[in-house]
């Protein structure tokens, strides 16, 4: 059929461009907030240059406002601006966001740093009249509550485990804010005084407040003012084990900690602290322990713990056997199985060392440090026997599960594929602090880390967990970074290790946020330059200082040693030619420099040779000297661990564990899932 031609009127043309016009206008309606949401989310790691263009030409107000926060942000990490900073946040606080909350804050800071005072307070006022349930509202009691008490009241009661409360209760003064902070903070700075100061007058403290601030005293590895504190009475379980932790920290007060762990179990046997009790009375050396275990009561000498350690003592296979079948997921068992199969291992009794570290094996619920050890050592066990081509097979799959840490550097150079890198010839540079999701399922947490917010996230973080310690591996992790984003490298760090003996080795996702974030180190520059200077890896510096310190710059040990690399003041001097206080030994450009000098010459003393040098630098070449033997070259495992001080056994691993993975990063291959064996 012909195609009518169109015979209709036609449309005026102004119609045409009306039609068009609107159309448009629709499509940039509709297509608009599409385009802003596919375009990526701004995060700490982008450019100055690219936030700046992002601050002044993006069409969006939100990502306006965010590049501010990140721009104001990345000025305080050196040296700030307060001008310009208040500058990109002006007009950046409207609406209801809690982004504006933020906004109204750092300009606050910002007024008091320019020294305007009164705009200082009107910004406080706006945020807390608008947001007063917003943790940055925290701040605003503060400040205002300086010229109003009554805000520094609603402070404490609204916002208890945030940061401001804390230093409002230290402020008080007289030990006043000690039951605040021996509930919510008896860490922050200033807080064991007034703790201390409050627990001098027992007298007029009931037996609940007693309990409260002795806890605290003991948690913070003050034994005997805590036992002051309880004046004499038996605190509540809690307490107890606190203390009896304390103590066994303390040289010579391990019978004392003892007593008080079998008192503990015996007075309340069905609470938690009781089995932590027995586990740790479980723990201990010696017959005084031994024999404390039989005065438990029936059921808990039935538990795991108190088995494993009769069935290690006993020496009977048939015995350990038996405890490994009955509890295979008991981190007594584990122990058991391990140092058992050490002890046959250090014997020549290879065969049997297999047969404990292969019986019930829990691959997919040990951690995943424990279950790198128990492969590494399958491996050795099956090369002594002959089996070459399993002891490889293991030492693969190793490689593939868990590439970093101690084993991961045995295992790779057992089969050849590598080796620490000790040349002094080239600077070999440290990982650096990339920024990467938080990965916690709170979305406003995320967004503050995403946007640089780093003291924000931390004291969220505070106020959502209401003072709660973190149980869970999860929580510990995030925890930990959080902590070291605010420059806790001490308890951050602390935390990230018991994140890694507690997370299963079938987490792969979280074993690699894992590995990656204990082996970054603090003070970068610092390390880099130093054992540049000293002609000793960069590493390796950075490895002996994050297990001596945690890169904490100003601890100080109870023999006297400081700073970074824990140094004694006699050695400072001794390697740089003068007297060195100790003052000068908590700057951590000086300490790292004459920590690496001092290691350059053990590793001089030593021809190279890392074990020498590292357990030289723990218990000192003297007594290293009295530990060579051939196994040194043969089979330098069994040596290390024949080494007699079990602290300098552990410090060697960890130390060239830690060299190992701050060479290059070294994640696990995480399979996919279902992959596992």
């Amino acid at each position: 059929m012909p195609v009518q031609p169109f015979s209709g009127p036609v449309p005026p043309l102004s119609l045409l461009l009306t039609g068009t016009c609107l159309g448009s206008f629709a499509v940039l309606l509709v297509g608009r907030p599409l385009l802003l949401h596919l375009q990526p989310p701004l995060t700490a790691a982008q450019t100055p240059q690219h936030l700046q263009r992002t601050w002044q030409l993006d069409p969006d107000p939100q990502r306006r406002r965010e590049a501010a926060l990140l721009l104001a942000a990345k000025a305080g990490e050196g040296p700030a601006d307060p001008a310009r900073q208040r500058r990109w946040l002006r007009h950046r606080g409207w609406g209801n966001d809690p982004l504006a909350a933020l906004v109204l804050k750092r300009q606050a800071q910002l007024d008091t740093q320019l020294g305007e005072p009164d705009r200082a307070d009107r910004h406080w006022r706006d945020l807390l009249a608008r947001f007063p349930t917003d943790p940055a509202s925290a701040d605003a009691l503060y400040s205002l509550g300086r010229r109003q008490p009554a805000l520094r009241q609603q402070l404490l009661q609204r916002f208890a485990a945030h940061p401001a409360a804390l230093a409002a209760a230290v402020e008080q003064g007289n030990g006043r804010g000690a039951l605040h902070l021996s509930r919510w903070g008896e860490r922050w700075p200033g807080a064991e005084a007034e703790i201390a100061r409050r627990c001098a007058e027992p007298a007029v403290l009931n037996p609940a407040e007693r309990d409260q601030l002795a806890g605290a005293l003991a948690r913070l590895g003050r034994p005997q003012p805590a036992e002051r504190c309880l004046a004499g009475t038996a605190g509540s379980p809690e307490t107890e084990l606190a203390l009896a932790r304390a103590l066994l920290r303390e040289p010579g007060q391990g019978p004392a900690a003892e007593v008080r762990l079998l008192n503990l179990a015996r007075r309340a046997p069905q609470t938690a602290a009781a089995t932590e009790a027995v586990r740790l009375l479980s723990d201990a050396e010696g017959p005084a322990s031994l024999a404390a275990l039989g005065q438990l009561p029936t059921g808990l000498q039935a538990s795991a713990p108190v088995q494993a350690r009769r069935a290690l003592e006993s020496g009977s296979l048939p015995q350990i056997q038996s405890v490994l079948r009955r509890w295979p997921d008991d981190p007594a068992s584990w122990e058991l199985q391990w140092r058992q199969a050490r002890q046959l291992a250090l014997a020549g009794n290879w065969a049997a060392s297999l047969q404990l570290l292969d019986q019930a094996s829990p691959q997919q619920r040990l951690p995943a440090v424990l279950e790198a050890r128990r492969l590494f050592w399958v491996g050795l066990a099956q090369q002594e026997l002959g089996r070459t081509d399993q002891a490889r097979r293991s030492w693969q799959e190793l490689l593939e599960r868990f590439p970093g840490g101690y084993y991961g550097w045995r295992a790779a150079a057992r089969l050849g594929q590598g080796d620490l890198n000790l040349a002094a010839d080239a600077p070999q540079p440290l990982p650096a602090a990339d920024w990467h999701p938080l990965g916690s399922d709170d979305p406003a947490l995320e967004r503050l880390w995403r946007l640089g917010q780093s003291d924000e996230a931390w004291e969220h973080w505070r106020v959502r967990q209401g003072g709660r310690s973190p149980a869970t591996p999860q929580e510990l992790l995030l925890e930990g970074r959080l902590r070291r984003a605010v420059g806790d490298d001490w308890l951050g760090l602390g935390q990230l290790e018991q994140a890694s003996l507690r997370l299963p080795g079938s987490d792969c996702r979280l074993g690699r946020v894992l590995e990656r974030e204990l082996h970054r180190p603090s003070y970068r520059t610092e390390l880099e330059q130093a054992g540049q200077a000293a002609g000793v890896p960069a590493p390796l510096l950075a490895a002996v200082a994050k297990q001596e310190s945690r890169f904490s710059a100003g601890v100080r040990s109870a023999a006297g040693a400081v700073g970074l690399l824990q140094l004694m003041p006699a050695t400072a001097a001794e390697v740089a030619g003068r007297p060195m206080g100790g003052s000068s030994l908590e700057q951590p450009g000086p300490n790292a420099a004459l920590g690496a000098r001092y290691l350059k010459g053990l590793l001089e003393r030593w021809q190279g040779n890392p074990l020498l040098a590292v357990a030289s630098y723990n218990a000192g070449p003297g007594a290293v000297e009295r530990w060579i033997n051939p196994r040194l070259q043969g089979q330098p495992e069994l040596w290390v661990e024949a080494i007699p001080y079990p602290e300098t056994r552990l410090y060697v691993k960890k130390v060239l564990g830690n060299h190992w993975s701050m060479e290059r990063p070294r994640p696990p291959a995480c399979p996919r899932p279902g992959a596992l064996r």
